[in-house]
């Protein structure tokens, strides 16, 4: 049975897609659970303008984030940390702290999760960290870690 996607499922596909599944998973699971239309000539009008509208919304994130790779790479991010004297830190620098700092500083709204960061940084340093921003789109922030000045 030919069936048109409401939503997303992991297993078939994206919503707005054609796909052919059984008649039983189709009559039983997927349309009852709104998860899914029965392919009729206006529902697959309807597909079509699903499938352009996520294409679009899309093409749109892309566009977002291709913008925000400059923004975010034109000046470095600094955060000041407690160190010792041969440079060596009393703590580390971690995801959570690189994204607030580039919310602070640049002014851009980036998610810890977005931060590409193997290990928290444990030394002072300039480092070159990656931010996903899309599936297709990273970008790179100077992240300049400084010995924290104590206020005497």
């Amino acid at each position: 049975m030919k069936i048109i996607l409401a939503k997303d499922v992991e297993t078939l596909g994206h919503k707005g897609d054609v796909v052919t599944v059984s008649d039983g998973y189709a009559r039983n699971y997927l349309v009852p659970k709104g998860m899914a239309l029965v392919a009729s000539r206006g529902a697959l009008k309807q597909a079509e303008q699903m499938r352009r509208a996520r294409e679009e919304a899309l093409r749109k994130a892309k566009d977002d984030a291709v913008a925000q790779v400059a923004l975010l790479g034109s000046s470095p991010v600094y955060i000041s940390a407690r160190a010792g004297e041969d440079g060596k830190l009393f703590g580390s620098v971690t995801k959570n702290d690189i994204a607030r700092a580039v919310q602070d500083q640049l002014e851009q709204e980036v998610d810890a999760r977005q931060v590409r960061l193997d290990e928290s940084l444990r030394r002072l340093g300039t480092f070159s960290i990656e931010i996903h921003l899309h599936e297709e789109v990273n970008a790179l922030v100077s992240v300049e870690v400084i010995a924290h000045e104590d206020e005497a």
